[in-house]
């Protein structure tokens, strides 16, 4: 099978995920200007001569636009279409139909194409349509994705909770890598849910009946962490009573998760690296090396970029878990995400026996204004706290731990600090643009001004509002 492929997936960087689109036509001409245009795209592209060969790289890749020719060798343009309209009806199609033929187009649109283009078409006009397929499928994966989210996460993505645009895009990309074997890197800092995020790739994926063993590697005694990991045999060293299966081998066929990897030792860095690449693991004291089907997920709060310069992590290792990396942002950083937070931490936390809790409105802009540097995990023991402490249905800020019943010094200045009122001004402004993403229109409201003074007030304070 003869494929061009516009982009390789590289062992080492991590891998970026564009939307890929599988082009079919039998004139290589063709095939070669339909890459290039994918490319200008911002698309990954693979082209085939055949409805035989498309089929095959559907079933083997995460394919999510295919753009065809109708008349092809073999089977049809238009039996390609039907094939993967039943058994993969979230894959966009564009059809290819020769000028003058416009009613197969027609019949093809009537079968499930999204569009069509006419031979020979213009760069311009088949950049349009592939543009306009890709708005497309990132509406339908939003509108999926909204429809998980409305149910607190059951089924999929393991209880993560957020619909603000930096998760939306953490979800697009545990959707897209889920379905390979990559490994993945999660970066993000300490009570974001970066196991959660690794549940999730477990869960949707082809291992989700295979085991899901965590691994804390900070948590394990350093003595212990390579017999762990490893295993051991009888009479390995005093105490060794018995043999032991090592949580390496007891992840076959499923998914080995390494929290915390930035913590291991250099010396088992080496170790857990050759059973990576060799695909293999030797217990302590054995001579016999013993196969395994694992597939890795490794995060980390730590700098690893740091730690390479310092020697305290191994950068081949780092390459070969770094093969798709998806950073979690901060709970600080995606503010719009508390109140549904919050919603689903009370429904857990209310005594069954009684009406689920609510929050006041004066509560809730305390949790907003907070900057949560333990993130989720803080939020989830300051309601869990609140729970247990209010006497009534209403969680008010007294119910609150002692730190966040007092207002933040970036809501207010300090007791002695005198400041003008156009400096208020200008700090409440920055604010309220935080909390918003960048979102003038709901800053405008949540200040109270029109539209037109905010772009005022930004003009005259010189402000830009932050990226979302």
């Amino acid at each position: 099978m003869k494929v061009h492929a516009a982009t390789e997936e590289a062992v080492h960087p991590a891998i970026s995920v564009p939307m890929h689109l599988l082009i079919v036509d039998d004139e290589e001409t063709t095939r070669e200007l339909c890459v290039a245009v994918a490319q200008q795209t911002g698309l990954k592209a693979t082209a085939v001569a055949s409805a035989e060969e498309a089929l095959e790289v559907v079933d083997q890749s995460a394919i999510d636009i295919v753009l065809t020719d109708l008349k092809l060798p073999g089977t049809s343009g238009l039996g390609l279409l039907k094939n993967l309209h039943e058994l993969h009806p979230e894959i966009a199609v564009i059809v290819l139909t020769q000028y003058g033929t416009i009613d197969s187009a027609i019949e093809a649109t009537k079968t499930g194409a999204m569009d069509y283009v006419t031979k020979p078409f213009r760069i311009e006009e088949l950049r349009a349509r592939l543009e306009h397929a890709m708005h497309e499928v990132d509406l339908q994966q939003e509108n999926r994705l909204l429809r998980e989210q409305v149910s607190h996460g059951q089924p999929g993505f393991a209880k993560l909770i957020g619909l603000s645009p930096k998760m939306q895009r953490v979800y697009r990309t545990i959707e897209k890598v889920s379905t390979h074997d990559y490994p993945v890197l999660v970066l993000g800092e300490s009570g974001t849910g970066k196991e959660l995020i690794a549940r999730s790739l477990h869960m949707l994926g082809p291992r989700k009946d295979g085991p899901f063993v965590p691994v804390d590697c900070s948590s394990l005694v350093p003595t212990l962490i390579e017999s762990e990991l490893f295993g051991y045999v009888k009479g390995a060293f005093t105490g060794a009573m018995q043999s032991k299966q090592g949580l390496l081998e007891a992840a076959n066929g499923g998914t080995l998760f390494l929290d915390e990897i930035g913590d291991m030792p250099t010396d088992l860095q080496a170790r857990l690296l050759r059973a990576l690449q060799e695909r293999e693991v030797k217990p302590v004291g054995s001579t016999e090396r013993r196969r395994i089907d694992v597939r890795i997920i490794a995060a980390t709060n730590r700098d690893l970029d740091a730690a390479i310069r310092s020697g305290a992590f191994r950068q081949d290792l780092y390459f070969r878990l770094n093969v798709v990396q998806i950073k979690l942002p901060p709970l600080r950083d995606r503010k719009s995400d508390i109140p549904l937070l919050v919603t689903a931490f009370l429904e857990k936390y209310s005594p069954s026996d009684e009406p689920v809790r609510s929050i006041s409105a004066d509560t809730m802009r305390r949790l907003m204004a907070h900057d949560w540097p333990g993130n989720v995990r803080e939020l989830e023991n300051a309601i869990e706290r609140a729970v247990a402490m209010s006497s009534g249905p209403i969680l008010h800020v007294a119910d609150l731990p002692s730190n966040l019943q007092v207002s933040t010094s970036e809501r207010a200045p300090a007791r002695d600090e005198l400041l003008p009122l156009n400096e208020l001004e200008r700090r409440a402004i920055l604010r309220t643009l935080r909390e918003t993403n960048g979102d003038k229109v709901a800053a405008a409201r949540m200040l109270g001004i029109g539209k037109t003074t905010l772009y005022r007030k930004l003009k005259q304070y010189q402000l830009e509002p932050p990226d979302a």
